[in-house]
C-alpha cells in the first residue's frame, strides 16, 4: 500500500517519494544486475541509469504489474544497451580485401588536432559543470574525474550512500538539461 502511495506521489513529481522508491528498490535492482554483470561498477552505473529512466518515465508505469518487475525490465534494457555499446566499440568486421590490413598496425596515438578537440570539448564540459550548484559539481567531480565509487564518495562527503546516489542522479539530469539548452 505504501509503495502505491509513493508511486502516485512520484508521478506528481514528489522528490521524497522518489527517494523512498530508490531506497526501497535499490538493493533488489543492484543485486539483480550484480548477478548478471559480475561487476560492481557496471552494476552501480546500470542501477543509477535504471532509476533515472524509471523516474523520467514513471507516468507510463502500469500499476497492473509489480513496480519491481518494471524496474528490472528497465535494468535489463539498460544492460543490453551497455553491452551493445561495448560490442560495437570493439568489433571490427574484416572482409576479404581488408584482411591483410589487419596485419599492419595503425598508429592510434592522437594527433595534435585530436588533442586540441579533446581539450576544447573537456573545457566546454567543465563550463557546463560550473553551471551546476556546488554540491552537484562536487559529486560529478568525484565520480567521473576522480573515478571514486559511490561508497568512497559517501565516505568523503560524510553522507549516507543513498544521498550520494540521488545527488549524482540529479546532477547528471541537470547537466544533461544544461547541455541540451546550450547551442
Amino acid at each position: 500500500m505504501e509503495i502505491n502511495i509513493n508511486i502516485e506521489k512520484a508521478k506528481k513529481g514528489d522528490q521524497i517519494a522518489f527517494t523512498f522508491l530508490l531506497d526501497f528498490y535499490w538493493n533488489e535492482v543492484y543485486g539483480f544486475m550484480l548477478k548478471r554483470t559480475e561487476n560492481e561498477t557496471d552494476s552501480e552505473d546500470i542501477t543509477i541509469e535504471t532509476f533515472a529512466k524509471a523516474f523520467d518515465k514513471i507516468a507510463t508505469y502500469n500499476p497492473e504489474f509489480q513496480f519491481n518487475t518494471w524496474l528490472i525490465a528497465i535494468a535489463k534494457n539498460v544492460h543490453i544497451d551497455l553491452l551493445r555499446k561495448k560490442k560495437t566499440s570493439i568489433f571490427i568486421d574484416f572482409n576479404h580485401d581488408q584482411e591483410n590490413l589487419g596485419y599492419t598496425i595503425a598508429d592510434t596515438s592522437p594527433t595534435a588536432e585530436d588533442e586540441l578537440i579533446t581539450e576544447q570539448n573537456l573545457s566546454q564540459l567543465l563550463q557546463f559543470i560550473k553551471g551546476l550548484k556546488p554540491h552537484y559539481q562536487e559529486v560529478i567531480q568525484l565520480r567521473y574525474f576522480q573515478e571514486m565509487t559511490y561508497q568512497e564518495i559517501a565516505n568523503q562527503l560524510e553522507e549516507p550512500l543513498n544521498n550520494v546516489k540521488i545527488k549524482l542522479l540529479r546532477a547528471k539530469k541537470l547537466l544533461a538539461e544544461i547541455i541540451q539548452t546550450k547551442p
